[in-house]
């Protein structure tokens, strides 16, 4: 595996499935951690859940990284009318509310969206998607803009608002428990009990991945294959892949430049690429010939679809 650097490597293992030495840096962490779960638990109780006349439906989660947490908004949103999804847009090169997308239309561009504001504008073609640091300022400009509910891509921590808190649950939990920075829980995992509703990742959904060239669908991989991305987590691709697959990682939200793709010509020459639906909305400008998508369709259990519509109608 290449990338611009292992450290992101080293800090995933640490906070989610340490070794014995990181086990040791996570217990001389502790006391930080303890101050981070009262200043934590001090936000939660002393907020005032704002309701802003529609709506909110949170998609967060416990751990830090990916969990799912986009894929899972466009499974809800797909099907809705009059649907914005706020997110704040981790990664991108610009500051405050931006319009990515209003019922379809895109407004501007991925430097300005960010990767996961432009995959949902891209994926969700009636919606409107806006970014924004301050949540509250976007529902109420998703309300202005006429839209009749609102979905929150990693809004958990956001008890300002008066939500609908689903919360999306690892297949496999990390054996590291703490909570940050002595382990990647963002809240005590004793927060599961005071969701609304909680998504278990192989239980309540199911991720169906399918092989996409030139937006035609693909019964099988070419040999020569290397995957190439940058997302938290990488390895939850591979049971999708061949067993001897070459990796190139990066850190999550990277910006792909030329020189990483000329890296990865030579190291792997004549290998095809295969990238997620995420980090192809950053390659698009590269015009690559030899790239195939890992196209992520999410099916969630039809009581859950039932219990959220029945919220929505309320």
């Amino acid at each position: 595996m290449i990338g611009s650097s292992n450290l992101h490597k080293w800090i995933e293992q640490y906070l989610f499935f340490p070794n014995v030495f990181q086990r040791l840096i996570s217990l001389a962490l502790l006391p930080l951690t303890v101050l981070y779960c009262v200043v934590t638990a001090f936000k939660r109780t002393s907020a005032k859940p704002h309701y802003f006349g529609i709506p909110v439906i949170s998609i967060g989660n416990l751990i830090v990284g990916g969990s799912g947490k986009t894929p899972v908004a466009i499974a809800l949103a797909k099907d809705k009318k009059d649907v914005c999804v706020v997110l704040r847009g981790y990664g991108r090169k610009s500051k405050g509310l931006h319009i990515v997308s209003n019922k379809g239309k895109i407004l501007c561009d991925i430097d300005t969206s960010g990767d996961e504001a432009m995959l949902l504008a891209n994926s969700l073609p009636n919606a409107t998607i806006i970014v924004s640091e301050n949540r509250s300022k976007a529902v109420v400009k998703a309300k202005e803009l006429g839209c009749k509910v609102v979905f929150l891509d990693d809004g958990y921590s956001k008890h300002q608002l008066q939500k609908f808190d689903i919360l999306i649950r690892p297949e496999i939990e990390p054996t590291n428990i703490f909570c940050l920075p002595s382990g990647g829980y963002r809240e005590t995992k004793m927060m599961y009990a005071f969701a609304d509703m909680i998504l278990r990742d192989g239980t309540d959904f199911k991720r169906i991945v399918t092989f996409k060239k030139d937006n035609k669908t693909i019964e099988e991989l070419p040999q020569n294959i290397v995957l190439l991305t940058a997302i938290s987590k990488y390895e939850r691709l591979l049971k999708f892949l061949p067993k001897d697959i070459k990796v190139i990682s990066y850190p999550d939200h990277h910006y792909f430049t030329y020189e990483d793709l000329e890296q990865l010509k030579t190291q792997y020459p004549n290998f095809n690429i295969i990238t997620t639906q995420k980090d192809f909305v950053k390659l698009k400008q590269f015009n690559l010939k030899n790239i195939y998508i890992m196209d992520l369709e999410i099916k969630i259990n039809q009581d859950k679809i039932d219990k959220i519509n029945t919220v929505l109608a309320v």
